[in-house]
């Protein structure tokens, strides 16, 4: 990516965080955080106590210092999710300056007419010319030309957009470096793709995810436990006492420190931030995500159906070579094949125009003067071509199109298609190319091949999807020979030849209901309703406005194999979450052995000696005041030591699930308990060495 600025670097978005973190010190922000609240009105509350004493003359510099750094706690907290918003807000602003005021060339019964930008309404026809900026989200309706998008995507190196086929998509905000074309506008203002975009980046409007929300009330029913806990703990501390002829001194305070230090605020504190920073890597690697749940769908995904064209291959087939059939010339089949292609606005239709111009010098001729009828390509067809007229009555009906749409043509006129013809549509199809057949009225005239061509990198990209545990299947509508050599060639695990909108959605339907989580990757708009289907659904830039609409997660770079870096992300939030839990239960742990031994040490001690329960004070820590305040201390400043990590992740390698269990086990379950014993240790000495407590 050539845009993966480091903006948690940057000395404003700290900035902007830390006011952040100080606005969202109210009961209303506090309340969304179970967890957090808690410390919050345990903050509150020490402060209350803390100048209550003082108003009556009683000055506690312990109960200042807990106070204070439970309040440190809380900031931590915002600080860390505001300075996960700072990040995609830093992306969002970039976005806002693209927003210009553009004058727009509109087209109004045959003239040309500057208007702005902002009055433009779907279906106004607009022009641009080499130099304009694109007032709108819109389709190319006429003409190619050269666009810079790295206003949108980040990327310096212009597109090709042309009208018909999958490219013909155009984005406001970005400019035309050559040539002319027309747009159909296809949003309004306030609802283009660019809106969008910023709408989706805008972090603080983001929706939490189901596997956050049941987290959440996981760790709000860990705190609830904990809370019962810590209120009980005088009556029995007092009844322990009593038992041993003393008399139990447990302070509000402390109490409030017990309870902060052993409900999971680590993660609490982190939780907005990891999901948050989740939509921002993908941003940066160019990936706009509707919701954080296709994020860790995408972490969980077990199939991926890949579109080939535009998808697997790079999209624009091109016409390499006619096949005439026995008895037919070649010129005269070249000619039949431009006629049918004049009117076809797709690549492969003007490939063919220019295909037979170049082997036999044919011109371009107007359907029009012709008495002409253009028949479009459709789905359930799969053929194109064009009836000419004489004296409104038709004389040549040409038809070109798939293998076994001609041949259902050509029944209907009870023909067949010859054994050597046959032999020379496999061969096509062998080699990988798509095999078109152009029949005249009732009789098959030979056969164009189509070459697709495979973009490089895709196996080894394959290859590491399929490590990860991902099965590749490559969805097209060619024939099951020339699936399988482009299948072949691409390095996917399967295929589906013959598809149809109809047969994509099925299929997706049919893994769903084995339990499979299934992403789509596709372009064009017979591939909306299987975007919308998937679990993932991620749409190509480069593909139409349905398509765009239709998925879940839309790919600028329009890079097939992409998806891996989205996988990768999307176990690196799963990831990140889960070992993070682990390291703040675990943390738990070292504090349980700081507090509880302080406290209740110097229960049942008999002639000045130590209590039975002090042999739990593992770390000797100096007095229960610096154990009490060491712990708290530790428990503030792990907050913003782990933001880093929230941020970037857990670093992903492919392994198995076995393994990866295992690993952050042993990382974050094993130093969640090491690490904060030699923290509060370190921290107690500290205090004492400089006489705080």
């Amino acid at each position: 990516m050539s845009r993966k600025s480091k903006v948690f670097l940057e000395s404003g978005v700290f900035q902007e965080a830390a006011i952040q973190s100080l606005k969202k010190l109210s009961f209303r922000s506090q309340a969304k955080n179970p967890v957090m609240f808690i410390v919050f009105l345990g903050a509150l509350f020490t402060t209350w106590i803390f100048f209550k004493d003082l108003y009556g003359g009683v000055y506690s510099s312990f109960n200042l210092q807990i106070g204070l750094w439970l309040w440190f706690t809380v900031l931590f907290a915002n600080f860390a999710e505001a300075i996960a918003e700072g990040r995609g807000k830093a992306r969002t602003d970039s976005l806002k300056k693209t927003r210009t005021n553009i004058i727009a060339k509109k087209l109004i019964g045959g003239d040309i007419s500057p208007v702005p930008g902002t009055t433009l309404r779907i279906g106004d026809i607009v022009i641009c010319e080499a130099g304009d900026s694109i007032p709108g989200d819109g389709e190319i309706i006429d003409g190619i030309a050269s666009v810079d998008e790295s206003a949108i995507t980040g990327e310096s190196a212009p597109v090709v957009r042309e009208s018909g086929g999958d490219r013909s998509a155009v984005t406001g905000g970005t400019r035309v470096l050559s040539d002319k074309i027309t747009i159909r506008i296809t949003a309004e203002q306030g609802n283009t793709f660019l809106d969008k975009m910023i709408a989706l980046v805008e972090g603080a409007k983001r929706q939490k995810t189901p596997n956050e929300i049941a987290l959440t009330m996981l760790l709000s029913g860990l705190s609830f436990v904990f809370l019962i806990a810590v209120i009980s703990l005088p009556f029995f501390a007092e009844f322990v006492a009593k038992e041993g002829g003393q008399h139990a001194n447990l302070p509000i305070p402390i109490l409030i420190s017990l309870l902060v230090c052993l409900i999971p605020t680590t993660i609490a504190g982190l939780l907005s931030a990891i999901g948050i920073s989740g939509m921002e890597r993908l941003i940066r690697f160019n990936v706009i995500s509707k919701s954080g749940k296709a994020i860790e769908a995408a972490g969980d995904i077990d199939i991926l159906l890949l579109d080939k064209t535009g998808t697997i291959t790079l999209g624009n087939r091109e016409a390499r070579a006619f096949y005439p059939a026995s008895g037919v010339d070649e010129k005269y089949l070249a000619d039949v094949a431009q006629l049918s292609s004049l009117a076809d606005e797709t690549p492969e239709g003007r490939s063919i125009v220019v295909l037979a111009k170049e082997k036999f010098g044919f011109r371009e001729r107007n359907l029009s003067e012709m008495e002409g009828e253009f028949i479009p390509f459709s789905a359930s067809t799969k053929m194109s071509g064009v009836d000419l007229k004489k004296q409104g009555r038709v004389i040549r009906r040409i038809r070109k199109g798939a293998g076994d749409a001609i041949r259902i043509y050509l029944y209907n006129f009870s023909q067949k298609i010859s054994p050597e013809m046959e032999d020379v549509i496999q061969r096509i199809a062998q080699k990988g190319s798509t095999p078109i057949l152009v029949a005249e009225d009732n009789k098959l005239l030979g056969v164009i091949e189509l070459k697709d061509i495979v973009k490089g990198g895709l196996k080894e990209r394959f290859a590491s999807l399929r490590t990860m545990g991902i099965r590749t299947v490559m969805i097209t509508g060619d024939n099951q020979l020339t699936a399988a050599a482009i299948a072949a060639e691409a390095g996917v695990d399967d295929f589906l030849a013959e598809a149809t909108p109809e047969t994509k959605l099925k299929k997706i339907r049919e893994q769903q209901g084995k339990g499979y989580l299934v992403a789509m990757i596709g372009d064009g708009t017979n591939d909306a309703p299987a975007l919308a289907q998937s679990d993932v659904g991620v749409a190509m830039n480069t593909g139409t406005q349905t398509a765009r609409e239709a998925g879940n997660m839309i790919d600028l770079d329009s890079n097939p194999s992409k998806l891996i870096e989205i996988v990768e992300i999307g176990k690196q939030l799963l990831m990140t979450r889960g070992a993070l839990t682990t390291f703040s239960i675990a943390n738990d742990v070292a504090k349980y052995f700081a507090i509880l031994p302080a406290l209740f040490g110097s229960f049942y001690a008999l002639g000045g000696t130590e209590g039975p329960l002090s042999v739990l004070n593992l770390m000797r820590l100096g007095s229960p005041q610096s154990a009490v305040l060491s712990a708290v201390i530790f428990n503030a400043l792990v907050i913003p030591a782990l933001i880093p990590l929230a941020l970037k992740g857990v670093a992903y390698k492919p392994l198995g699930a076995d393994k990866i269990l295992k690993r952050n086990l042993t990382i974050f379950g094993l130093g969640g308990i090491v690490t904060p014993f030699i923290g509060i240790k370190l921290i107690d000495i500290t205090l004492v060495l400089l006489g705080i407590v």
